[in-house]
């Protein structure tokens, strides 16, 4: 495996108040993506990237274009090449004079489109962020961005690339890959792991929700999900033994479990559509012999697993004993 990511955080000052949901992540990836639409689509006319002949040399293709979820059947689609990673702070609103911050996470060739998110980014403080609120005029709240970092989540490293004093944007110098995540892992207990799901992690298994926590369906989804990212933007398939793998995920058990289903729904206003984005939050534990699986879990804790990953969910950390 050949993938390589890039993760950037964005830190913002609220100039009005900034009122954001439980979960944000969804209103995030919509300012992001309309923001990208808006600037740097040459063709607004087109009722889709997909009927745009300029589609193959256009970065807002590049990025929003690919549509499929990581368990949509029948579909050839590639998987979008980013996340969103949405403030941690819950359901608030930030006073005038606040910061929050948010993420987003480039993978493999995508890293190419790193200026156009950062310009997406800055038009944030045009078109606002969050829920309207009534006092604004039914506005959504203003923000300035005062800073862009690259960071390791792996390490907790930190490198500056944008300061509102100085003006001045640098290129990301963190990657994150293979060898990061090979020694990240190495560094991890072999046989008790916990995770805890920062966003609703959503996953489909013969046909149905998985509303209890279990290794054996996340780790399918989620070898899945890196085989399809390694293919669209690394250098091929995984070159992993699925069955035997899948066979250690379904021997371990789940020895505390503390998660629990939340019901939240992502709302398009451009499309008039309301989509399912709730799933599991919390922390469970997992035993056995787990040795095998920690890297694909540290992937899983980058990249994200399940549905909506570009939305936010399927967020999880890795908290050894």
């Amino acid at each position: 495996m050949n993938l390589i990511t890039h993760h950037l955080v964005f830190t913002a000052t609220a100039t009005t108040p900034v009122a954001l949901s439980e979960q944000s992540g969804s209103a995030v990836r919509g300012a992001i993506a309309g923001a990208l639409w808006e600037r740097f689509c040459v063709n607004k006319a087109a009722p889709s990237c997909a009927d745009c002949p300029l589609l193959t040399i256009c970065p807002v293709g590049a990025l929003l274009a690919p549509m499929r979820d990581d368990e949509q059947k029948g579909s050839d689609q590639r998987p979008r090449p980013y996340i969103t990673r949405p403030p941690r702070d819950g359901s608030r609103t930030y006073a005038s004079g606040e910061t929050l911050e948010f993420g987003i996470a480039l993978f493999g060739s995508a890293a190419a489109f790193y200026p156009y998110v950062v310009m997406a980014a800055h038009e944030l403080e045009r078109g606002g962020l969050g829920m309207r609120l009534p006092d604004l005029g039914g506005r959504r709240g203003s923000l300035r961005l005062s800073a862009i970092s690259a960071v390791n989540p792996l390490t907790g490293a930190r490198q500056l690339l944008y300061s509102a004093d100085s003006g001045v944007i640098r290129e990301p110098a963190l990657p994150v890959g293979p060898a990061e995540v090979r020694e990240h892992a190495a560094t991890l207990a072999a046989d008790r792991l916990t995770l805890r799901f920062e966003t609703p992690l959503r996953l489909i298994e013969q046909d149905r929700l998985v509303k209890r926590i279990a290794l054996r369906p996340l780790i399918q989804r989620l070898m899945r999900r890196l085989d399809d990212l390694c293919i669209a933007y690394g250098d091929g398939p995984l070159n992993l033994d699925f069955r035997a793998l899948l066979a250690i995920a379904e021997e371990a058990q789940v020895v505390d479990d503390r998660t629990r289903w939340v019901d939240v729904v992502s709302v398009s206003h451009r499309h008039g559509r309301r989509t399912p984005i709730g799933g599991l939050i919390g922390s469970a534990t997992f035993a056995g012999d787990l040795g095998p699986l920690r890297e694909l879990l540290v992937w899983g804790s980058l990249v994200h697993v399940g549905r909506n990953c570009v939305k936010g969910d399927g967020w999880y950390r890795i908290l050894s004993h």
